[in-house]
């Protein structure tokens, strides 16, 4: 039986990722909580996993203990900002707490400064769909790295843009609950130019400062390959989804399925790319979607599925994604900023994580510039408007006595950031359904 070790990069990081509305707890004022209090989520992110009250100290041993070296979270703009004219010195406090936090215990901070939640006084002024946003938002930026640049170099300024605008405003699904193509791709513009107005501010402010976002990609195939129908919806999905961001900052121009949009200011503004990557998407001719353009989209009937069928186990998928954008911006660093997948009993996690961290380490080995690995996630959070019924987290969080549950995933995820690496004898201990896979004979 085979036996060897797929080793990374020494200073590769490993990391997981998590953000401020599902796991903090407390947040009250922004357009999720209202979201909640309408009943559109199934529960409450209300104590979430309670690190508002502190628990982000025994979660950062867990993760430190666990051989992590580096860790994701997002500011809560609706807690540092609560009205549009004041600055809570307290909450920024607590933001440089947790990021010394990091620091003592040898993890380095990846920072988001939004990750899909806005202050109600935003909202209430119209939130991306209104052009104001953008100063609104570098105004916010500017304040957020002038107070903890002592802390952290790498930073997040939008997380997954594209979900917060298709779900809000083309299936409403998030909150505004829109559904209009049109004003989806106004929004999206609007977040390319707050993009590139934070990432000229966090360079004014500090010029050693590395600064992306994190897309989330969707790889996608035509359900038939001989249907023009099935060819062209894939084109057009596969375009509204993915490449609005990309274009703008490749060429200054967003290009949408509805049309372009100039952001001449948003050309060159990156220093690495954050890839979210979950699945990939089958798609085909729906004449019944009139309002996301006729197209669907879902898996294979084989496919390896969550037990909500939400995600399916499609490894090449990262790799091919990675692929992508190396093809796109040759050099560019590349984090990988989220990957995982929902598994209540840690049944399926274990080889869709050793599986895609081997898809990591095949993009590595071809010198393709990839950095770093932050899972998605650490413990169990609220997911949105699926509340607690999607579980993600390494450990698991009995929410209602805010107990952590170590599952054989974390096992496994500690094996490997130990390792830095992937070898034969965990892929045997902890999913050994796939270790032909992972080592032919």
């Amino acid at each position: 039986m085979p036996e060897g070790v797929y080793h990374f990069p020494k200073g590769f990081l490993w990391g997981t990722a998590t953000s401020s509305h599902q796991v903090e707890g407390g947040n009250l004022n922004n357009n999720w909580s209202r979201w909640e209090a309408d009943g559109r989520t199934n529960g409450s992110a209300a104590v979430a996993a309670d690190w508002q009250g502190g628990r982000w100290r025994e979660d950062f041993d867990r993760a430190a203990e666990g051989g992590q070296n580096a860790h994701r979270f997002s500011i809560e703009w609706s807690r540092v900002q609560p009205t549009p004219d004041a600055w809570d010195e307290d909450a920024i406090e607590k933001y440089r707490a947790m990021l010394r936090g990091l620091r003592e215990r040898g993890l380095t901070a990846l920072v988001t400064l939004h990750h899909f939640t806005d202050p109600l006084w935003l909202s209430e002024r119209g939130g991306w769909e209104n052009d104001e946003v953008v100063a609104l938002f570098e105004k916010y930026v500017r304040k957020m790295v002038d107070a903890l640049k002592g802390y952290v170099t790498l930073w997040v300024t939008i997380n997954e843009p594209n979900v917060y605008a298709l779900n809000g405003y083309v299936t409403g699904e998030f909150p505004p609950g829109k559904t209009d193509v049109k004003l989806a791709m106004r929004v999206l513009a609007n977040m390319v130019r707050g993009h590139a107005a934070a990432y000229r501010a966090i360079h004014e402010l500090q010029p050693e400062a590395r600064v992306g976002y994190a897309l989330h990609f969707r790889p996608m195939v035509a359900r038939s390959r001989w249907s023009p129908l099935d060819q062209w919806m894939r084109k057009i999905r596969y375009e509204g989804v993915n490449m609005g961001f990309p274009t703008a900052i490749s060429d200054g121009v967003m290009k949408t399925p509805v049309g372009n949009f100039n952001v001449p200011e948003a050309k060159g503004t990156q220093d690495y790319l954050g890839l979210n990557y979950y699945s990939t998407d089958t798609v085909w001719f729906d004449l019944s979607k009139a309002s996301q353009l006729f197209t669907n989209a879902g898996y294979p009937k084989d496919a390896d599925l969550s037990a909500t069928g939400m995600i399916a186990n499609l490894p090449q998928g990262l790799y091919d994604s990675i692929h992508w954008i190396v093809k796109t911006y040759p050099k560019l660093p590349i984090l990988i900023t989220e990957n995982g997948v929902e598994d209540f009993d840690d049944h399926l996690r274990p080889r869709y994580l050793a599986q895609h961290v081997h898809q990591v380490w095949r993009a590595v080995n071809f010198n393709f510039p990839v950095k770093g690995y932050f899972h998605w996630s650490l413990a169990d959070n609220f997911e949105w408007e699926r509340g607690w019924t999607q579980r993600f987290g390494l450990w698991g969080l009995d929410v209602e006595t805010q107990k952590r549950i170590r599952r054989p995933s974390a096992d496994l995820y500690e094996a490997v950031c130990k390792e830095n690496g992937i070898s034969s004898e965990m892929v045997r201990k902890y999913c050994p359904e796939v270790f032909e896979k992972l080592f032919p004979s």
